[in-house]
């Protein structure tokens, strides 16, 4: 290597030391997406089906997808490296203290954080993960069909969505509304279904900045059909690219 070129390669080991983000990260402008789905309670059977559904996903628009169940993948170095992590149907405790420590700087610091449907139903005795979720789950009725509204048309991941969207899954409801602490993007009908609990105002789907960095959560997924689902997909996909400012819609 000339001079030139040990000088240049100085100087980005340097700018990428300080930034706090690996040289791996700098080469491409591909997002790069963690999906996480361990679990330490009730395991959802379509965990497969998700973790397919975010592949093609990446493989479709262009992002890079790895899955895992290790928790200490949720390390500083190892999540240098990540653009957003997502959790997928988690359950229960599944970080311990150096696990929630690199999540909290990584989300903190600008990272993007999804969770789907049974993130919510993930760390309840980690006060910090509780406002990065927006919400913990309480219970639900049997899977169903019902009725979603659209409240806020103008998030990528509720923008491909009719303004009234019937689909089948399984209905949560919180033990908080989490409308004070969020922006609600979907909201479900209990008219349409049996078993809610939420009254009027039921929201269903929100998005949130904590620090620099963005969350996104669906309560969708319970079912395997919701992701080979096109309308499903496209809501995730929104969510996905919004974690990792693909587009200018903030918070």
């Amino acid at each position: 290597m000339s001079t030139l070129g040990r000088l240049l390669l100085g100087l980005v080991l340097v700018a990428t030391a300080g930034t706090g983000c690996s040289l791996h990260a700098q080469e491409s402008d591909a997002p790069s997406v963690l999906v996480f789905s361990k679990t330490n309670g009730y395991r959802h059977a379509s965990i497969p089906a998700g973790v397919e559904a975010v592949r093609a996903l990446g493989e479709e628009h262009g992002f890079r997808v790895e899955a895992t169940e290790d928790s200490t993948h949720f390390r500083p170095e190892r999540l240098d490296a990540v653009d957003v992590v997502v959790f997928l149907n988690t359950t229960g405790d599944v970080l311990g203290p150096a696990g929630q420590a690199a999540l909290r700087t990584f989300v903190e610091e600008g990272g993007g954080f999804v969770g789907v449907h049974a993130a919510t139903d993930t760390e309840y005795d980690w006060p910090w993960y509780g406002r990065l979720v927006g919400a913990y789950f309480k219970g639900h009725p049997r899977v169903q069909t019902a009725t979603i509204h659209v409240e806020d048309s103008g998030h990528p991941s509720t923008a491909p969505l009719p303004a009234t969207w019937t689909r089948r899954d399984e209905w949560y409801d919180f033990r908080a509304n989490p409308r004070d602490s969020v922006r609600v993007l979907l909201t479900l009908d209990e008219s349409t279904y049996e078993g809610g609990t939420m009254g009027a105002d039921h929201p269903i789907a929100w998005c949130r900045t904590v620090g620099t960095g963005r969350s996104w959560y669906t309560a969708g997924g319970h079912t395997a059909a919701s992701y080979r689902d096109r309308l499903f997909r496209r809501h995730l996909l929104g969510g996905i690219r919004w974690a990792a400012r693909q587009n200018a819609s903030g918070n």
